[in-house]
């Protein structure tokens, strides 16, 4: 989101974003009440415009489109994904069968595959294992998705291993520290409540799994909403304990509404679980840091200029 916002405040509107930069309904609408128009195609960005790809990443032939389509790009793809990538084509190069653990049709999926197209193949979970294929079982690798549960994953993982027990694992973890975090959140939350919230859009993998670690802890009902309103007063009959987390894109000011909304019906004593300290930042794009510092080069010189003058 703050990448958009950025480019907005330095470039002016409309900034193209290629797909939404994150999977939550109320940051595209308040970006795009800001000027960010989204796309699902490249080819839909008029020539001379900037495109920015989303979070999600993209493959490498999409790049080749903007570059053919006179686009100026701006690459948000997360740092983690990005980290994927690069794995996914160091081993390509080695000449490594690749089995990416994930979703079929998710926008990360389908840029992940790009970067090595004739190397990987997609394990859409354990009941995918039985029809992998590979060409030698010495040389194989696994990688995943960012956004998936950690314990969905390693279920596959077990299951690809009994398969190839040559397999190896990536370098380091794949899944996204915020989602791992926030799984581990709510396992502790979802012994303890009888009902868990889950703020987030039901287009986000990551949102969606919260939803089904929350019931797998033993919670007794688990709820995925985008805004307060959308909770239902049924959901509290007989209910003591309310848990409450997100997703990891979701803006805060949206569970605040949510424990507002909560706190109205009685729910008043809050209890933070934490599973994780969380200190790891990302830079803006650097398109956008270089850019800036251009800008903030011009106007020292200016400054500097007119005071000499």
């Amino acid at each position: 989101m703050i990448a958009v916002e950025k480019a907005l405040e330095q470039y002016g509107a409309p900034i193209y974003v290629r797909h939404e930069i994150v999977h939550n309904k109320y940051v595209v609408q308040t970006l795009e009440k800001k000027g960010a128009i989204f796309v699902e195609q490249t080819d839909e960005v008029p020539p001379g415009n900037i495109v920015m790809f989303s979070a999600h990443g993209v493959a490498p032939t999409v790049h080749d489109e903007a570059r053919a389509g006179r686009l100026a790009t701006i690459d948000a793809t997360c740092p983690l994904v990005t980290k994927v990538h690069k794995e996914a084509v160091r081993f390509a190069a080695e000449d490594y069968d690749i089995l990416l653990i994930g979703h079929e049709g998710h926008e990360e999926v389908i840029g992940t595959s790009g970067e090595a197209p004739d190397h990987i193949q997609l394990v859409d979970g354990p009941e995918d294992v039985a029809k992998v294929e590979v060409r030698d079982p010495s040389k194989v690798v696994w990688l995943s998705q960012t956004t998936l549960s950690v314990d969905e994953t390693m279920e596959t993982v077990g299951a690809l291993k009994e398969k190839f027990p040559q397999l190896i694992s990536p370098p380091s973890d794949d899944i996204c520290y915020a989602t791992q975090n926030r799984q581990l959140a709510v396992k502790e939350m979802g012994a303890q409540a009888e009902l868990v919230i889950v703020v987030g859009s039901r287009n986000s993998s990551n949102s969606k799994r919260l939803v089904e670690v929350a019931k797998l802890a033993g919670s007794a009902a688990a709820h995925l909403v985008d805004f307060a309103d959308e909770i239902e007063e049924s959901w509290l009959e007989g209910v003591t304990t309310v848990g409450v987390t997100s997703g990891a894109s979701v803006p805060d000011v949206l569970v605040e509404q949510v424990l507002e909304w909560l706190s109205r019906r009685g729910f008043e004593d809050v209890e933070i679980v934490k599973a994780a300290e969380e200190s790891i930042t990302f830079s803006l794009p650097k398109e956008l840091r270089r850019d800036l510092r251009e800008e903030a080069a011009a106007l020292m010189a200016e400054r500097t200029g007119g005071a000499q003058a």
